[in-house]
């Protein structure tokens, strides 16, 4: 969706009245956005990046790739307690938030 002439033009003003080193700063994250949304893309077109992109022509079971096939065999071992489950968990959607808060990193936030 192409943003609208009059807010593109006010946010370079804004941008434009910054210090150098905000400027710079602001240069760096629209990078990012621009990185992020074009790996999004990337992505989508894709299609989903751990989903079976193939059946088995007899059985019609997913036939996924091996990073895949790694990851679910990881996941089935925890379960079965054969090795120890090192991931935090967390009783709602707060505590986690919170976690993630926590140990965000933010560029320029020294």
């Amino acid at each position: 969706m192409p943003v609208a002439k009059p807010v593109y033009n006010d946010l370079i003003n804004v941008i434009n009245s910054l210090p150098d080193d905000y400027t710079s700063q602001v240069i760096d994250f629209a990078r990012y956005l621009k990185a992020k949304a074009e790996r999004q893309a990337e992505v989508m077109s894709e299609g989903c990046p751990i989903c079976a992109k193939l059946r088995d022509p007899v059985t019609g079971e997913p036939l996924y790739n091996n990073e895949t096939k790694a990851g679910i065999k990881e996941v089935d071992d925890m379960l079965a307690g054969k090795i120890p489950n090192t991931l935090k968990s967390f009783n709602n959607l707060e505590e986690m938030l919170a976690d993630l808060d926590a140990d965000e990193d933010i560029p320029g936030d020294n």
